[in-house]
């Protein structure tokens, strides 16, 4: 199981964002919606939105059950969580002109002995280290459901968002998509440390739709203001569920 990036488009203002779609074969996306765990074993966080999340964070030893007990998830969670998925990640950014300066995942732990050869070639200073990824299945309430314009916490570096939907089982009237904001005002636009905010205070410069087998692929910067308007699809039980996988900076 891979994703297919042949399709993926960027903008790069404010801060580089794209999409990819199809991100990968049909089939291998219907069993994975398929075995997409049930509400019932995620935890609530009112404050994120009214979110729902299941991951190594929140309700962590539901989440480890449920990827132990599926083979389609605990293959895709081992491959997600491999040097060989960030490397991909990495060279297809650096294809689309977004070199973040991380060198190939397998033997980036140097000896002693290897730092201090790098340090004398003037090279050490410039290996930003190690990454690693979490992986979060997520979902929000089509009534009312949404996430305030945050940029991501620091630590982040990538972030992949999946949509885990079918074809035509997401009324777009809801609403639903991701949006890519810039602050109305310059004081705002410096935000490394991931202070949130108002849906007031930000311009949408564009809406990715919450559509179906596709991945919103974005870098952290200072100025990655995103966001989910808060959706109207009152009275309807309908979930926004997506896979929200993080390349981060290793603890």
């Amino acid at each position: 199981m891979r994703f297919d990036y042949d399709h993926l488009e960027f903008r790069y203002e404010p801060f580089p964002i794209g999409c990819a779609r199809p991100l990968m074969d049909a089939q291998a996306y219907q069993d994975l919606l398929d075995a997409y765990p049930p509400l019932e074993i995620f935890a609530n966080i009112p404050k994120l939105g009214d979110k729902y999340s299941l991951s190594e964070r929140y309700n962590p030893k539901q989440y480890k059950d449920w990827i132990a007990s599926n083979a389609l998830w605990r293959e895709l969670h081992g491959w997600i969580k491999s040097d060989a998925f960030i490397d991909e990640v990495l060279a297809t950014l650096s294809a689309h002109h977004l070199d973040l300066g991380y060198k190939k995942q397998e033997g980036r732990s140097l000896t002693l002995g290897k730092r201090l050869k790098e340090f004398r070639r003037g090279r050490l200073w410039a290996d930003p280290g190690r990454l690693q990824t979490r992986f979060e299945f997520s979902m929000l309430p089509a009534d009312g459901g949404h996430l305030l314009p945050h940029t991501d916490t620091p630590e982040k570096v990538v972030t992949l968002i999946v949509s885990m939907v079918g074809e035509g089982e997401w009324d777009p009237a809801f609403g639903g998509g991701t949006d890519v904001n810039q602050a109305k005002e310059s004081r705002f636009s410096y935000n490394w440390l991931n202070r949130q905010s108002e849906f007031e205070d930000m311009s949408i410069l564009q809406t990715y739709e919450f559509q179906s087998n596709q991945a919103i692929i974005f870098v952290k910067t200072h100025n990655s203001w995103h966001s989910v308007r808060p959706m109207t699809g009152h009275g309807s039980k309908a979930l926004r569920r997506t896979l929200t996988i993080n390349i981060e900076r290793e603890d």
